[in-house]
């Protein structure tokens, strides 16, 4: 399938030169599409084609991600990230917009969205409330000592190793298929060539940081967040795949915290689960989103 091309445009947030596309059709009312993390805005290419006609669609590049900035010092910390998804919303005059938000993104407008009801009208969050209950328990049980030595141990080792080069696209291609067996080779292809940039050398690497893989020590405790998921005001709609890691929110009891989410799980779906069962994704998006 042909798609059409978005056009690139740049804001900044916190000093940081953050990029998003746009998909043009600025009539329709807004919608924000926001990636997960080691990934970029172009993920949501299929989703944004058969969305654009009735929305006017912006997906974002995490700071870190794709073709936006890197973190100074490469801290990636939950608070900037909001602070990012808060800015492109109030340089676009885009409240009250509505969001389809994948993994950490979803994680990210999930809090934004219990932290500024205001600004959010409505949102689908895909396997975005983060880690389940039973790693909550066991990630606390360490320590903030244990976790502080094991995030500074990681990011020597990170510092110590280049990013990984791939002598070819093709290279790269067979490693994002490895990652996801769910996706065809058409959905891998388009994700390697918006994902890679090429070295000096004519090897390729992943646009991210690989310093977003080193989740902080400490964040918002988990009260605090679900404080934050009972403060959200708008249909809230909670995406799950049979086959992903991510635990069901309906099953580990977190639904409660929400006023107004249910979940939908699909069969025959990993973790991307708009990639790997777009068709039934969209139409449970088109038939939940309201104009």
């Amino acid at each position: 399938m042909t798609l059409p091309h978005p056009i690139s445009r740049f804001f900044f947030s916190q000093g940081l030169r953050l990029h998003y596309v746009d998909w043009g059709n600025p009539e329709a009312p807004p919608l924000l599409l926001v990636h997960g993390g080691q990934d970029h805005c172009r993920n949501w290419d299929w989703v944004a084609n058969d969305l654009a006609k009735d929305w006017h669609i912006i997906a974002p590049d995490l700071r870190g991600h794709g073709d936006s900035d890197w973190s100074p010092g490469g801290a990636y910390v939950m608070s900037n990230y909001i602070q990012d998804l808060v800015q492109l919303i109030h340089q676009q005059k885009l409240a009250p917009v509505s969001i389809v938000a994948h993994s950490m993104g979803g994680n990210i407008a999930l809090r934004t969205s219990g932290i500024y009801p205001e600004l959010v009208k409505q949102i689908v969050a895909i396997e975005g409330l983060g880690p389940s209950p039973t790693r909550l328990v066991e990630r606390a049980e360490k320590g903030i000592a244990k976790r502080m030595r094991e995030w500074i141990e990681d990011r020597r080792r990170h510092a110590a190793r280049p990013p990984r080069r791939y002598a070819s696209i093709e290279e790269a291609f067979a490693r994002m298929q490895e990652q996801n067996k769910h996706l065809s080779p058409a959905q891998a292809r388009h994700l390697t060539e918006h994902g890679v940039n090429q070295n000096e050398d004519g090897s390729y690497s992943w646009k991210f940081d690989n310093e977003t893989r080193n989740w902080m020590p400490f964040d918002m405790s988990q009260a605090e967040i679900e404080s934050l998921w009972q403060a959200i005001e708008c249909p809230t709609l909670l995406l799950y795949g049979k086959e992903s890691w991510a635990s069901n929110p309906v099953e580990d009891g977190r639904i409660s915290h929400f006023r107004t989410a249910r979940v939908i799980s699909y069969e025959r779906a990993g973790h991307w689960v708009h990639h790997d069962r777009l068709e039934a994704v969209l139409a449970d998006v088109r038939g939940f989103l309201v104009k």
